[in-house]
């Protein structure tokens, strides 16, 4: 299956691109090569900007707590597992403690960095990383694999509790919701909401199958149009029924 996420607020949209940001940047991270670490590095510099709301830490932190304190309520309760829950509860603890240790406004240690502000600045200009503009990281990018990778590791650690706290919320919000089979007739699906709570939905697709869903949502209504990409993955309106799986999701 291939999902599709979407999410309804911003809070939840900005986790979203964090998550995929930190997995890109560890991705290419265990790589060796310079072009890898370049591409780790830019990666790092648009987590810095994702990350610069004001409120995400507290964010986590309120919404770590308030996961911690409905995992309490489970205390002795027969049909659940003691040690698994003594577990989620740790890993909470000592996710919230993590990013109640961060200090100041997050990222202000790579912005206080003139080096790698210079790069971040020129990293933005098609082009503007050559050698001729920027020959002290043409340096740098010729030296080990080691040297470069402990070098961005250092620049990441101080953003990895955002990192742990994001991805803790975000695996209790996608086992929040059940899916739901159904179908979408001539490509097209649309459902009232109501008003829903819900904070995101999941749409899964076969693999196989030639379907892009093209979702629009808000509390009140859901609507998801099914496109098929033709030869050049340019999408094409689908006339055709499509089955499908969705989940809503919320905390």
């Amino acid at each position: 299956m291939i999902t599709y996420e979407y999410p309804f607020n911003e809070r939840i949209r900005t986790l979203l691109r964090l998550e995929d940001l930190f997995d890109k940047t560890a991705h290419f991270l265990n790589h060796d090569g310079a072009h890898e670490h370049h591409v780790a590095l830019v990666t790092l510099f648009e987590i810095l900007e994702v990350a610069g709301r004001a409120d995400l830490k507290m964010d986590l932190i309120q919404e770590l707590e308030r996961q911690r304190q409905t995992l309490l309520a489970f205390r002795n309760n027969p049909d659940i597992s003691e040690e698994a829950l003594s577990g989620a509860l740790y890993e909470i603890e000592q996710s919230s403690a993590a990013l109640l240790g961060m200090t100041g406004k997050i990222g202000q240690y790579l912005r206080e960095n003139d080096w790698l502000m210079s790069i971040k600045s020129r990293a933005a200009i098609p082009g503007g990383v050559c050698e001729f503009d920027l020959p002290s990281y043409h340096y740098w990018l010729h030296q080990s694999p080691e040297m470069r990778r402990g070098s961005v590791s250092a620049w990441l650690k101080p953003l990895l509790p955002l990192r742990e706290g994001l991805a803790i919320v975000l695996r209790l919000l996608r086992a929040s919701g059940r899916p739901e089979h159904q179908q979408a007739r001539s490509g097209a699906f649309q459902m009232m909401l109501g008003g829903s709570s819900a904070q995101m939905v999941r749409v899964s697709v076969k693999l196989g199958d030639p379907f892009i869903p093209e979702i629009s949502a808000n509390k009140y209504a859901l609507n998801i149009r099914f496109t098929s990409p033709d030869g050049d993955l340019r999408p094409r309106p689908c006339d055709r029924d499509v089955a499908f799986d969705m989940t809503f999701c919320n905390l």
